[in-house]
């Protein structure tokens, strides 16, 4: 039915393009709501009969109560009438709930099938981008499908099904002046059409005012401190300002554009209602017709006005909403590298034995991240990874956890290819402790219950304990319910840390990842984090990325990493003897005093 409806909506009207996303979002979601539309559609045609029966009720109301005078038909037209606008409103009710029922379902399935498919999308998607065009996405696209379909709905059952009955009382009254009346209507679209076209682009514009207006507030509210450090709040205001006169210019520009179809219309149905009038007049005044007809016709005229207009500047008001479905159907139809089927076959880590074999890696042709790189984690050892940066360590860890798939080589655990299992199967058996620790709205107690999902108030505080962290919670007045604040800042970045940490204990996996867990905490934090880490790591297979190669001088393997390969492996000692890379990083750590040196750190 619904194929059908967008075939016919072939005319001048819509291009190709739109044409097409139309007809996708009907059968998205039209056929969904197939059974609301009808309903719908059914209260529309009680609206378009009872806005006609209102301009043919003239017709009596000037023949039978002011010229016949007759008290009868006085009492009847009223009655009459009364009927006629109940009707009218109940079917307004309805039409309006139904409506609005159905476009809220359609929001609230695009907004979640916008968010499912950002779950599905890989890390690179994200770097990409910047956060606020996912904010944008949700406010500008989530109400153009629903906008959309129902401005549709609308202008075919409401709008052009009240033309139709109005113009169908016209031609009763006098076929040869509603033919006149008419011809406004194809000159209208005509001239709609061409302002539709015009206001895509400037809709484009306006989105990414809207998108760079919320980037730049975000920013200053997550940065204020380096804002205020830096005394740039002139810039960032500058910034702002920018942002909100680029979006303040397109949307009066819309405006312009949008607005103009009003003169048009009103002055095209000026002209045909003075026609109306010339015309009918003679022939009332000259020709004997009862005038009863001509105010009948010239009501009808008047009520087909409105929807007559509405009709005319739908391309208008259809492309911005048009625009949203566009942009919400490229990022549907985008790639996804994290969709999973579901049967996919599930990783078991038994002894959590690490082996990078020949692995390749590049972000973008001809820039190789990781060149045939090969190590061995071996189980319950704790593996580092050290060397310059940009040698290729984070994104070491990053393909272990399947963040990216490699270009070339395997990774294996415990001889199991893990590009064969599942992405689900394998992070549920990872814990990761990162540099810059997140942490999710809400309180402590539920972001260190975010480790194991339905975890009872003992487990969570045995956690809290073995990674230090119980003692400086229950110094909070409400103590495992404190808020953390957004992205945890309500807490230093010690305690942050732990509470990360003690997230990764409660997981319980058997492969631990941390990336400079330690780097950026004062020396007491530090110390305090040390301890927690040597808890959490024990018995378990671990891969440290360490600067501080303090920090890992008791490592079972250090593996430096240069230019996305292992120039070197071995314990401490051994690479502190072969007097290499690993050596010449050692003694300039030293020499710059960022490190105490191993003997003093055992000391402590």
């Amino acid at each position: 039915m619904f194929s059908a409806l967008a075939k016919r909506l072939r005319t001048k009207l819509f291009s190709a393009g739109q044409l097409h996303l139309i007809e996708r979002l009907l059968r998205d979601q039209g056929r969904k709501h197939a059974k609301g539309y009808m309903i719908a559609f059914a209260f529309m045609a009680v609206i378009a009969g009872t806005t006609t029966a209102s301009a043919w009720v003239m017709k009596y109301i000037i023949d039978r109560i002011f010229v016949d005078r007759s008290i009868a038909a006085m009492w009847a037209i009223g009655g009459a009438i009364m009927a006629i606008y109940v009707a009218k409103g109940l079917a307004t009710y309805g039409q309006q709930v139904v409506l609005s029922r159905i476009a809220n379902n359609i929001i609230a399935d695009i907004q979640t099938r916008i968010f499912d498919k950002m779950l599905s999308m890989d890390i690179s998607f994200y770097n990409a981008r910047h956060s606020t065009e996912f904010i944008a996405r949700q406010a500008f696209i989530a109400q153009a499908a629903s906008g959309a379909l129902n401005m549709l709905v609308t202008a075919l059952g409401r709008d052009i099904l009240t033309t139709v009955g109005l113009g169908f009382a016209m031609f009763m009254q006098d076929p040869f002046l509603a033919s006149l009346a008419m011809l406004i209507m194809p000159v209208a679209i005509v001239g709609v059409r061409k302002l539709g076209n015009r206001s895509k682009k400037v809709m484009m514009t306006e989105f990414y005012g809207f998108a760079a207006i919320l980037e730049s507030l975000q920013e200053s509210a997550q940065g204020i401190r380096v804002v205020k450090a830096f005394t740039l709040e002139p810039f960032m205001r500058a910034r702002q300002v920018k942002a909100i006169e680029s979006f303040e210019s397109a949307a009066n520009k819309l405006s312009r554009i949008q607005s103009r179809s009003s003169p048009l219309m009103e002055t095209l149905a000026g002209f045909a209602i003075a026609l109306v009038v010339v015309y009918g007049g003679y022939r009332v005044i000259n020709g004997g017709q009862q005038p009863g007809n001509f105010f009948a016709f010239i009501t009808a005229l008047l009520l087909a006005t409105e929807p007559a207009k509405r009709v005319a500047r739908l391309h208008v008001d259809l492309t911005s909403s048009l625009l949203g479905v566009s942009m919400l159907y490229d990022f549907l139809d985008q790639p996804t590298p994290e969709l999973e089927l579901g049967d996919e076959p599930e990783l078991h880590i038994t002894r959590g034995r690490v082996e990078f074999a020949e692995v390749d890696f590049f972000y973008r042709p001809g820039e190789m991240v990781l060149d045939s790189l090969s190590f061995v984690a071996e189980a319950g050892q704790t593996t580092a990874l050290v060397g310059r940066s940009g040698g290729g360590k984070t994104t070491t860890m990053s393909m272990i956890l399947r963040f990216y798939e490699p270009t070339g080589g395997k990774i294996l655990i415990d001889g199991q290819d893990i590009g064969a299992f599942s992405r689900r199967s394998l992070r549920r058996q990872i814990a990761y402790v990162g540099q810059d620790t997140f942490l999710f709205k809400g309180s402590i107690r539920e972001n260190i219950a975010f480790g194991k999902p339905g975890a009872s108030d003992e487990d969570i505080m045995a956690a809290a304990r073995a990674a230090y962290a119980h003692d400086f919670i229950i110094g909070f007045e409400k103590g495992y319910d404190s808020p953390v604040g957004e992205q945890g800042m309500q807490l230093s970045g010690g305690q942050r840390q732990r509470i990360s940490i003690a997230r990764a204990f409660l997981k319980d996996a058997p492969l631990i990842l941390l990336d400079e867990a330690t780097s950026a905490l004062d020396t007491e934090s530090e110390r305090a984090v040390q301890e927690a880490l040597k808890t959490l790591c024990a018995g378990r297979t671990t891969l440290v990325i360490a600067h501080r190669l303090s920090t890992v001088a008791n490592a079972e393997r250090i593996c430096v990493i240069e230019s996305g390969r292992v120039v070197e492996s071995g314990r401490q000692d051994e690479l502190l003897a072969k007097n290499g890379v690993y050596a010449l990083l050692h003694r300039t750590q030293f020499e710059r005093g960022l490190h105490v040196p191993p003997t003093e750190a055992a000391a402590e």
